[in-house]
């Protein structure tokens, strides 16, 4: 069933745990996601990129989501908007049927930050939906969402707590050293995250955090895409080690992507390979689609929220 994530939130902050925030292009992606659900008996969140609905159309993609609700009934599943660029955008999709919009704000500076998130949730509260804002920026690039390195910032705990209390959010995106896409930390480098940053930020602001850029970069996909014919070379994403100490510092959200498209590439890469005379996309999408679901599976351990149903 849709829901908004109030609920689930407040579960997972009470339990130390989050919940996965699964990006979604195709139909593929979502049976794998929710069959990951299901077998782990986990709630979800299926959100959409800017970048998703230019390829496959807000229409499909509802409809996709709808209907993985009707198929799927025992998981709480929220439908949600990630990196909503403008008002006009998160309206649209709160007309639509998406039960939670981002706001992605993080472009300006504070007061034009607060000003646009504020007429974000005023518009969603008043139709039952939530909203999620952000406050810091993730280098790295997803989609249309482009930061240039060294042009970061993190998430300062203090401007946190008046963006909260003049916005009326419901969740915060926050900036503690994650990054979107594959390549988050440099060959060689330790990858660390702010805890002691988060903490404070959930402290003062009392609401869900969000940890954007937080695919692992799993390396068995990355070696499988090079084993047969891809080139994704030093890659490094946030040990999952982190992901899982994070879900105790008031992080209840946690976006992956990535790994989701690492995990399919390399499922369709090994299927064409070792059965070069197959036309048949069925054969090497369902691949992908098992493989999407064994890394949600994975993924649903990490963060906890397995049997939270």
């Amino acid at each position: 069933m849709l829901i908004t994530s109030t609920e689930i939130f407040a579960k997972a902050l009470a339990g130390k745990y989050a919940i996965g925030a699964f990006n979604v292009n195709n139909l593929e992606i979502i049976q794998g996601i929710m069959e990951g659900c299901r077998a782990k008996k986990s709630p979800v969140i299926l959100q959409v990129s800017a970048g998703a609905r230019k390829y496959a159309g807000s229409i499909f993609l509802c409809k996709l989501i709808e209907g993985a609700a009707e198929i799927y009934p025992e998981i709480p599943t929220v439908f949600h908007l990630d990196h909503g660029a403008d008002f006009e955008i998160c309206r649209d999709c709160i007309d639509n049927g998406f039960t939670s919009v981002m706001i992605d704000g993080s472009k300006f500076e504070l007061a034009e930050n607060i000003s646009l998130t504020k007429k974000v949730v005023e518009y969603a509260h008043s139709r039952g939906v939530v909203v999620e804002g952000e406050l810091g920026k993730l280098e790295g690039m997803e989609d249309d969402v482009v930061v240039e390195k060294g042009a970061g910032k993190y998430t300062d705990p203090e401007q946190a707590a008046e963006f909260v209390a003049k916005t009326g959010v419901d969740s915060l995106a926050v900036a503690i050293g994650t990054s979107h896409g594959a390549y988050k930390f440099p060959p060689g480098v330790e990858p660390k995250l702010d805890f002691e940053r988060a903490k404070k930020i959930a402290e003062l602001v009392k609401i869900p955090l969000v940890l954007h850029g937080a695919s692992s970069v799993l390396q068995n996909f990355v070696a499988e895409i090079n084993e047969f014919g891809g080139k994704v070379e030093n890659s490094q994403g946030v040990p999952e080690a982190a992901i899982t100490e994070s879900t105790s510092c008031g992080v209840a959200k946690v976006n992956i992507d990535t790994d989701i498209r690492l995990a399919m590439t390399a499922a369709v890469r090994r299927n064409l390979n070792e059965v070069p005379g197959n036309f048949d996309v069925r054969k090497f999408l369902g691949a992908a689609r098992d493989a999407v679901q064994k890394m949600v599976e994975q993924k649903i351990d990490i963060l906890g929220s397995a049997d939270k149903i």
